[in-house]
């Protein structure tokens, strides 16, 4: 994977080759989500928008998946009812003016990694724009106390907080294992890459091999409310998502957080990148 250790965040140096290769794709996905958003009208399903993110993506070289693109329209934004696995898959649910969307992609490129959640609107909607706007605390939380090398359970239940504070329901707990992120790390190219239940076969035998080991050494590469995950920050590369839901309409972010072992504090953890959608829109409020 992409070195940790020498690392230094995006203001204090350039970044590594490795952690360029990351960030690449991860931009390259949020590209995808932008010109997706672009296209969406009316009536368009989310089969028809997940479908949209593969296509985009394939033209652009992608092979391979951590996940299949999804796709979330209204009250599924919030997993309003959701109790299986199955019910996160597309659906022939229609978007409608007004209604909040996610798009949610994970693509493999060049053997990096990433893994993106992109919440939007098709036209007004002030309830989205106000769980949009609040996502920026969470942002600045989780940096923080990662810093602080916190417990990641610990910070899991200060974000819970904080989601009480605003006046919404956590809904990054409806995810299997409850999980806020997740460890994201490189996979060897190959030609056939085949997906299980969704998921790239290379990243569920990594992520499981991670989990193996941090078994043994005390660390889980899911970040959840649970024991498993009752150690501090473990140096790597993390796709964090906080999902916010409020009355049927649910917001999130989803990028990589870095966490390295340096003991300079704001060495030892940053955001891969800053020139991303909903950062942008924080900045452009500001400066509004």
């Amino acid at each position: 994977m992409a070195s940790v250790t020498s690392a230094t965040s995006p203001g204090a140096g350039e970044l590594t080759a490795g952690l360029r290769g990351f960030r690449e794709v991860q931009r390259l996905a949020y590209a995808c989500a932008e010109a997706v958003a672009a296209q969406l009208k009316p009536g368009v399903t989310e089969r028809a928008a997940a479908r949209m993110q593969r296509e985009w993506l394939r033209e652009r070289g992608v092979r391979d998946w951590f996940h299949l693109p999804f796709a979330w329209f209204g009250d599924r934004t919030a997993f309003t009812n959701f109790r299986v696995p199955l019910q996160f898959f597309p659906t022939h649910r229609e978007l409608e003016p007004g209604m909040a969307f996610i798009l949610d992609m994970a693509p493999i490129h060049n053997g990096y990694t990433a893994d993106i959640g992109y919440s939007g609107c098709l036209g007004l909607n002030p309830v989205h724009d106000r769980l949009l706007a609040d996502l920026e605390a969470h942002r600045e939380l989780i940096l923080r106390e990662v810093r602080e090398r916190r417990p990641l359970r610990e910070i899991y239940e200060d974000v819970d907080r904080l989601m009480v504070r605003q006046g919404y329901a956590n809904r990054h707990r409806a995810y299997p294992f409850g999980v806020i992120a997740h460890k994201v790390d490189r996979v060897r190219q190959r030609r056939w890459s085949p997906t299980l239940f969704g998921f790239g076969t290379q990243s569920l035998r990594g992520l499981a091999s991670d989990a193996l080991h941090g078994h043994r050494d005390g660390w889980s590469p899911l970040w959840s409310p649970y024991s498993f995950s009752d150690h501090p920050p473990q140096p790597g590369l993390w796709a964090v998502e906080p999902h916010l839901g409020f009355r049927g309409t649910g917001a999130k972010f989803e990028e990589i957080l870095v966490v390295t072992d340096s003991k300079n504090p704001q060495e030892s953890a940053f955001w891969l990148d800053d020139d991303l959608p909903h950062v942008r829109r924080w900045q452009e409020e500001k400066a509004a």
